[in-house]
């Protein structure tokens, strides 16, 4: 048997997992919920081994390495959510030919997905390259404490899998955006409005002609953007502004823009006669640029997509995701690998359910093509 076909037969006991492990809801900052989804893979990923944890400020680490044949290969997958406890009326439900729930899009229901890939080859006798699985429980937060742990791992392979949902049409990402967080900080000198004005400096002022030229620093044609999105300064109306302070993400496709733009706001000085500037922040996520060997490796992943019925193209996102920081150090990255659905972070997250088994069987042809083929 095929791998499609018998992950056809097995669409009810996929469907179980999925309900498992989704109704253990697990935001981001929730210890007690990401304990307890952590539990759950270690259990159910236990007849391929004793994954090691590692407590981290942000939650559980799992780490699962498997012996195999060819390549070492990194899987990356995440376990925390954006959606809070009790934000979905029912944790679970189908309706019609799609599954609802939070976080079974992006990404619990693809850690179902890896789940299912090994029990399909192991059960069809097909085989798996080495590998080694990272459950993270912080990327919906920047992945702060999981970071280390991601690159050391992406050091010592020759290829990473990122379990994130594919595009909206269900292609997979060769390209991602880096994403930058600013904080630009505007200081100047108090005084009263009424009496004394002329002795302030207005930080308000001096920063909305600080955002003018944040602004002017993007580039359409590059595909880079600077948002300013978040200001807050000042106490009262009746006194003139001695702080302000504007947020600034940062997305960029390439490396050279994150540097340029990172040097013009490093060199940004004051208009106001005694204004002062402040900067902090930085790249959290560099740009996932696409090489010639994660081109090669899509282009496998497109061939094997089309034996099970999918047509895949190489999709381009501006979100970033742990495949950011493996392919940053020039490992072969190939991200979307997911489940399909649709509507991440929102209260209609869902899955669409006739195309689970396809998209196991691409990873499971994956895992097995990568372990007699290396990753081209």
């Amino acid at each position: 048997m095929k791998p499609l076909g018998y992950l056809q037969s097995q669409l009810p006991a996929i469907l179980q997992d999925l309900e498992a492990i989704v109704r253990l809801e697990a935001p981001s900052h929730d210890q007690a919920g990401l304990a307890r989804v952590a539990d759950w893979i270690a259990q159910q990923f236990a007849p391929f081994g004793l994954p090691e944890r590692q407590e981290t400020p942000h939650g559980p680490l799992l780490r699962l390495r498997l012996s195999g044949t060819g390549p070492r290969v990194l899987v990356l997958c995440h376990f925390d959510t954006v959606h809070p406890v009790g934000a979905f009326p029912q944790p679970w439900r189908v309706e019609g030919d799609r599954a609802y729930g939070p976080g079974i899009y992006d990404m619990k229901g693809n850690i179902v997905q890896l789940l299912w890939a090994l029990r399909t080859n192991q059960a069809l006798g097909l085989g798996w390259p080495e590998l080694e699985l990272l459950f993270t429980p912080d990327e919906e937060i920047g992945s702060p404490s999981s970071r280390p742990f991601i690159e050391e791992a992406a050091r010592r392979s020759q290829a990473v899998l990122v379990l994130e949902a594919p595009m909206g049409n269900g292609d997979l990402k060769v390209a991602r955006k880096g994403v930058g967080q600013y904080r630009l900080t505007a200081l100047g000198q108090p005084a009263h409005q009424g009496v004394e004005p002329e002795k302030g400096i207005n930080a308000i002022v001096e920063l909305a002609h600080q955002i003018l030229r944040v602004v002017a620093l993007q580039d359409p044609v590059q595909g880079t953007t600077l948002g300013p999105n978040v200001v807050q300064g000042g106490t009262t109306s009746n006194v003139v502004a001695a702080s302000a302070t504007v947020e600034i993400d940062l997305r960029v496709w390439t490396l050279a823009e994150a540097e340029r733009v990172e040097r013009a706001l490093r060199s940004l000085e004051p208009v106001l006669p005694g204004a002062r500037l402040q900067v902090e922040g930085g790249l959290n996520r560099p740009p996932m640029e696409p090489s010639p060997a994660s081109l090669e490796l899509f282009a496998l992943a497109r061939r094997l997509g089309a034996e099970v019925g999918l047509a895949l193209g190489a999709g381009r996102v501006g979100g970033g995701s742990d495949g950011n920081f493996t392919a940053a150090l020039g490992v072969p990255t190939l991200d979307g690998l997911g489940l399909f659905g649709e509507a991440a972070h929102q209260l209609s997250e869902n899955i669409y359910i006739p195309q689970v088994p396809p998209r196991i069987a691409l990873l499971s042809g994956l895992l097995q093509a990568l372990s007699e083929n290396g990753h081209a």
